[in-house]
């Protein structure tokens, strides 16, 4: 998915009305500090930004944080925006306040990775490392 000669890129973005990025900020840090480019879109972002930032940037993983309760909305439409940007093979992850019986929903609709609070940032580190790599199987999938 990514070039050896150059760090994993990473859009972290802030769909929808939700005001609050601390933990986007806080998993930004994360993958910086492991090495990773981050792009950071900022709050208040339209799946139709997100999916632009995404193919303008080049970027290897989409991460989205929501804690406003829209992702059941927000979710599918960055998907499909950025399927129809010809970008349905990025991988998308999803942190926020994700209510559990969510998460197979989201994986199903083509989510990688579901975070909750306080998920560990060395585990969204290797977990984006290893679908870059190509050596990682969605959640939820047999090993």
């Amino acid at each position: 998915m990514t070039a050896t000669s150059r760090p994993i890129r990473v859009l972290i973005a802030k769909p929808g009305l939700d005001g609050h990025d601390r933990g986007a900020k806080i998993v930004a840090r994360a993958l910086r500090d492991a090495g990773m480019e981050v792009i950071y879109t900022g709050l208040r972002q339209t799946p139709e930004m997100i999916a632009e930032a995404a193919l303008q940037e080049d970027v290897d993983v989409v991460g989205l944080s929501i804690l406003s309760g829209a992702h059941m909305t927000l979710v599918p439409q960055v998907l499909e925006a950025l399927r129809a940007r010809g970008l349905g093979d990025v991988p998308v992850i999803v942190g926020g306040i994700i209510p559990p019986q969510d998460v197979p929903k989201l994986l199903a609709l083509g989510v990688y990775k579901v975070y909750g609070p306080g998920a560990p940032t060395r585990q969204i580190v290797a977990d984006i490392e290893a679908v870059v790599r190509g050596s990682a199987q969605p959640e939820g999938s047999p090993a």
